[in-house]
């Protein structure tokens, strides 16, 4: 059995907990007791999360500990000598150090992230890297692990932390089970970017919405203005130029944009030969594609997959 430490500071927030059900699942999906999961905070007993709700927890203890994830909190004071010495201490006796969204920022306190590529919710990865300039921050990442510490951006993100730690001790095929019990992807790439192409645009009229989810699940095809006014029941003229109004770009642009998106994370998660990517796409080729690649990453699509799977060992 490993046990799992979840450590609850001020003001934490309560949405932490989605992750830790990745482990009550795979304990679920495989029939066995492969994860306990034990909740503390420096002092123990009810912890008031940000939403106002309450937990019990237990004081911090070392106790044959294989994994301890600080959680994230919303306007939490800086955290007490007390907890940065029991974390200090715990690091030579854990197999792996994790934190979730600003948790982050703990552990660098604590000065366990120096020399190490980190990465936390984007609000607050400046800020950090600016602080601690011996730490990397890759402020557009899901999840990172490097080595024994393991690092999730948003509140959500911590689940594909979690499904990430699945995998890496149970197998893909567990890991898989357990998001599909979850209703949840399995599993975002951690180099995936933490905004989403559509997100970004976020058109405010339902025409240009509708374009753009239709080019979303038609990748293959040319998506012309003219294809895309039709889905927008607009003329051509008329879509392009409510496009760029709602968006602040041109159709081509966007269009390119999520032909990125799509291609990035089938290259770090899929084992498709580059060329096949480009074709299910719609780059046509994958001469066209690595000229894209270049232009938005600065490193071709070889370099990105070869990245993924270090980071994945």
């Amino acid at each position: 059995m490993q046990r799992i430490g979840f450590i609850a500071t001020e003001n934490f927030q309560f949405m932490s907990f989605a992750a830790l059900s990745a482990f009550e699942f795979a304990n679920l999906v495989t029939g066995q007791a492969v994860y306990e999961i034990r909740v503390m905070s420096e002092h123990g007993g009810n912890m008031r999360s940000s939403m106002g709700v309450s937990i019990g927890t237990e004081k911090l203890h070392h106790d044959g500990f294989d994994t301890l994830i600080v959680g994230g909190a919303v306007g939490a004071p800086p955290a007490s000598p007390a907890l940065l010495d029991f974390l200090r201490a715990s690091m030579p006796t854990v197999r792996r150090m994790a934190s979730m969204c600003s948790g982050a920022l703990v552990l660098a306190d604590a000065g366990l992230l120096d020399g190490r590529r980190v990465t936390t919710h984007w609000y607050a990865a400046r800020d950090l890297q600016k602080k601690f300039p011996a730490i990397t921050v890759e402020e557009d990442r899901i999840f990172i692990h490097d080595g024994p510490v393991w690092t999730s951006a948003g509140m959500s993100a911590g689940i594909d932390l979690a499904l990430g730690m699945v995998e890496k001790d149970l197998g893909a095929d567990v890991a898989r089970l357990v998001a599909k019990n979850l209703v949840v992807h399995h599993r975002r790439a951690g180099g995936q970017s933490q905004h989403s192409v559509l997100l970004e645009l976020s058109p405010r009229s339902d025409r240009i919405q509708n374009a753009l989810k239709y080019a979303e699940s038609h990748l293959r095809n040319p998506l012309s203005v003219d294809e895309l006014a039709t889905q927008a029941c607009l003329s051509p003229r008329q879509f392009s130029r409510a496009f760029r109004a709602e968006t602040g770009q041109s159709p081509a642009k966007a269009i390119e944009n999520l032909r990125l998106e799509a291609a990035r994370l089938m290259i770090e998660q899929g084992r498709l030969p580059i060329d096949i990517v480009a074709q299910e796409t719609g780059f046509a080729d994958p001469e066209r594609m690595r000229r894209a690649f270049l232009r938005a990453y600065g490193q071709p699509p070889q370099v990105l997959r070869r990245h993924a799977r270090i980071a994945a060992a």
